[in-house]
């Protein structure tokens, strides 16, 4: 029976009870658990694109979980927007939590409920979840002594949290419960069916749990909690039905995939789900779902940081684990209330944005698998579904719907879907949704709607107008390049465009510098206004004019730094390689000339060029170009215009190939035909040993590159490269080579 389906369905009124110091000791908790129901059930309207009217329903509470709810609404919009107005109004509410946990907290009840968590860690986790929103808040505010005050209150969120994950492993080893911590193995999905039937019953009905076939594993299981246990008391014994045991005395599924879940992996990870006997108390499930949520998120984001910020960062006492976060805001979703919608939300902004950015990962196969490190596509799929069924009126889930079909190079069916999916409720979303949009039509090359659709984003966003300038005016340089070119020459449209592309391109610098990180301008802004101020300079001492300045095509400059090359089918890597050729200039002869001169000019469209010819799987001549960069003397990249980026690009280029080698031995060249089994065996052993070296040498290269301007964007990739490669080391034994 589902103990929880009554209160997640939020069957209690909208008031905040505050019983007096004399009631008794079940009117405080039934107050407190009326509290967590009414709250959550209002805060999950968010999720379904109904901020308006979870803060309207959130007011009429006053209780420290209702703050929770207000401080999430405000934080949902200053993350997706990007607003200073709005960020403002975040760390205000959230500051007002903190406070109100803080207080609710030290009056708590030493006999509390929870039988898992020390009294007072519902309000605790309040605090800490009020910490981590209000510190991720003020590093995006532009103030440094805000984020110095951000990272603060990360550490304490993250002192806390550890203490609340630590007291639940404590409770769990003293009922008989051996944490398990298996590398590569995830929780089990959230029950789609018991969660559905869930909703469409009646608001007090006691409901069966319906299971649903699950994917079994049969990985082993290791020392410390990672988010999934194995229960070894006597009720246990009655569960070992289908189980065997190998000679080792482990545990092994009996069965193969799709029979009864019965086997180690699927029963032990049950035993922490919404129905388990663990949790039959609301609190709880609040702090246990809340605080994997939370320490997830921290975890991650600490993990993907670039190379030499995450040192720092464990100078002061921070260390990420990516692989740990993953799996708890995977265990976080198997519940349905906000904490289980919001680790979802992170999970597919790691896989569809991070992952989908990244190059050196693990295979598709390993990643289904359970490669923590990889991007498990069907199992994105199922959560998504999960999430739409939840959550039907929400554009944000069919925004992650697009963003998963241009990952899976559909890049065609992620723009209609984009398309269809303008009319959100709320404004972020709908800003979000238009620049994916504007992303894609630059992917595809399609650059009217490209320069429309980035346009639109300045009336929907105030983050980054230059960028969003400098990307319409590099679509319309595209256009007046291939009306310069056409075989039937309108000069009313060349002119046309070549207004257009200078004016929005001059226009882009004029705007730069209004927002920026910690005090420091943004990345983008800083390059877009080297690049203006590198064809301005170029124009006046070539003596032509500004649009025929420009050299090496912008817009596959930024299909390469947003790495839209990674979601291209080959006809379309055909057009961006077509779009690389020096013959798309319009300068006379002895400008290209010289324009073709200059080094890093050279070497941003060689790097540009390598990653196409790699994903058409060209990798010698991939190879030859990267090589050609890092040949150049790096003085050439010296200067306040310069393209600093391109040899520590050519050099992660030079990575991914290596990698690439990694998964297909068969590339390598043999010379044996004869070679026995062991002898191939022992050879595709000792190419992949190589190329893994290869892999982390250039990637160790790349991380203690001086500063560039892109030094964080190519970083990330370069994080997320290094984790991969220390998941494959210790897969196939390599740590110790």
């Amino acid at each position: 029976m589902s103990r929880l389906s009554g209160w997640l369905r939020g069957s209690t009124p909208k008031t905040s009870t505050s019983p007096s110091p004399a009631g008794s000791q079940t009117d405080l908790r039934a107050a407190e658990m009326a509290n967590i129901e009414d709250a959550m059930t209002s805060a999950s309207k968010i999720m379904n694109d109904d901020i308006d009217g979870a803060e309207e329903d959130l007011r009429k509470g006053s209780s420290a979980f209702h703050s929770l709810g207000l401080g999430i609404t405000t934080f949902m919009r200053s993350v997706l927007g990007f607003e200073k107005e709005i960020m403002t109004e975040a760390s205000n509410r959230l500051n007002d939590c903190e406070t109100v946990a803080w207080n609710e907290q030290k009056k708590a009840q030493k006999d509390s409920e929870s039988r898992i968590y020390p009294p007072g860690s519902e309000y605790a986790l309040i605090h800490a979840e009020a910490q981590l929103m209000g510190a991720m808040v003020a590093v995006l505010h532009e103030s440094l002594t805000e984020a110095i005050k951000g990272f603060m209150k990360l550490r304490k969120a993250y002192i806390t949290l550890d203490g609340l994950m630590e007291s639940e492993a404590a409770y769990l080893k003293q009922k008989g419960i051996q944490l398990s911590a298996t590398k590569d193995e995830l929780p089990p999905m959230p029950d789609i069916a018991a969660n559905a039937k869930e909703q469409s019953n009646g608001e007090d009905a006691d409901l069966e749990f319906v299971e649903a076939p699950e994917t079994l594993s049969g990985t082993e299981t290791p020392a410390q909690y990672e988010g999934h246990l194995v229960k070894e008391s006597d009720e246990a014994e009655k569960k070992l039905q289908g189980l065997s045991i190998n000679g080792n005395g482990d545990l092994k599924q009996a069965g193969a995939k799709g029979d009864t879940p019965t086997s180690s992996t699927s029963q032990s990870q049950r035993d922490l789900g919404p129905d388990s006997d663990v949790f039959t108390n609301p609190v709880d499930v609040f702090v246990h779902s809340g605080a994997n949520m939370c320490f997830g998120i921290l975890l991650l984001m600490i993990s993907m940081v670039p190379p030499a910020f995450s040192r720092l960062l464990s100078i002061i006492g921070f260390r990420g684990d990516r692989e740990r976060g993953v799996k708890m805001l995977w265990q976080s979703t198997r519940f349905n209330n906000i904490n289980g919608a919001v680790a979802g939300l992170v999970l597919f902004a790691y896989y569809n944005g991070l992952l989908g950015f990244a190059d050196i990962l693990p295979s598709e196969e390993d990643a289904e698998n359970g490669a923590i490190v990889g991007y498990p596509r069907q199992r994105c799929q199922e959560l998504l579904a999960t999430m739409i069924k939840l959550y039907p009126e929400s554009r944000l889930w069919r925004l992650e719907e697009a963003r998963g079909l241009s990952n899976s190079r559909d890049i065609p069916g992620a723009i209609a879907l984009l398309q269809n999916n303008t009319d959100s409720k709320m404004r972020q979303v709908t800003a979000l949704n238009n620049f994916e949009l504007s992303l894609d039509t630059m992917y595809v090359g399609d650059y009217s709607a490209m320069r429309d659709n980035f346009l639109r984003c300045i009336e929907l966003n105030d983050w980054s107008h230059a960028l969003y300038y400098f990307l319409a005016g590099c679509a319309e340089l595209e256009l007046y390049r291939t009306a310069f070119h056409a075989e039937k020459k309108d000069d009313t449209q060349i002119q046309l465009h070549k207004k257009k592309a200078e004016e929005l391109l001059r226009k882009a610098p004029t705007v730069a510098g209004k927002k920026r990180f910690m005090s420091r301008p943004l990345p983008f802004e800083q390059f877009v206004q080297r690049k203006v101020q590198k064809w301005e300079e170029r124009a006046k001492d070539l003596k032509i004019d500004f649009a025929d300045a420009v050299g090496v095509s912008p817009v596959q400059e930024m299909v390469y730094l947003w790495n839209g090359i990674k979601k291209m089918q080959p006809h379309e890597l055909e057009h961006s390689a077509a779009m690389l050729t020096w013959d798309r200039l319009t300068a006379s002869d002895e400008a290209q000339t010289r324009i073709k001169a200059e080094k890093d000019e050279s070497a941003v469209r060689d790097v540009c060029l390598a990653a196409v010819y790699r994903a058409l799987g060209r990798l010698e001549e991939a190879t030859a170009l990267c090589e050609e960069v890092l040949a150049i003397d790096k003085l050439a990249f010296k200067g306040a215009t310069k393209d600093d980026y391109a040899q520590p690009a050519a050099t992660y280029e030079l990575a991914v190939l290596a990698w690439v080698e990694v998964q297909k031995p068969e590339m390598r060249q043999t010379v044996d035909d004869e070679k026995s089994a062991d002898g191939e065996k022992k050879e595709i052993e000792d190419w992949r040993r190589k190329k893994t070296d290869e892999c982390q040498a250039w990637l160790d290269k790349v991380a203690k590159w001086e500063a560039y301007v892109l030094d964080a964007r190519i970083g990330m990739r370069v994080q997320t490269g290094m984790d991969t490669l220390r998941w494959y080391k210790r897969e196939n034994g390599l740590d110790s080579v």
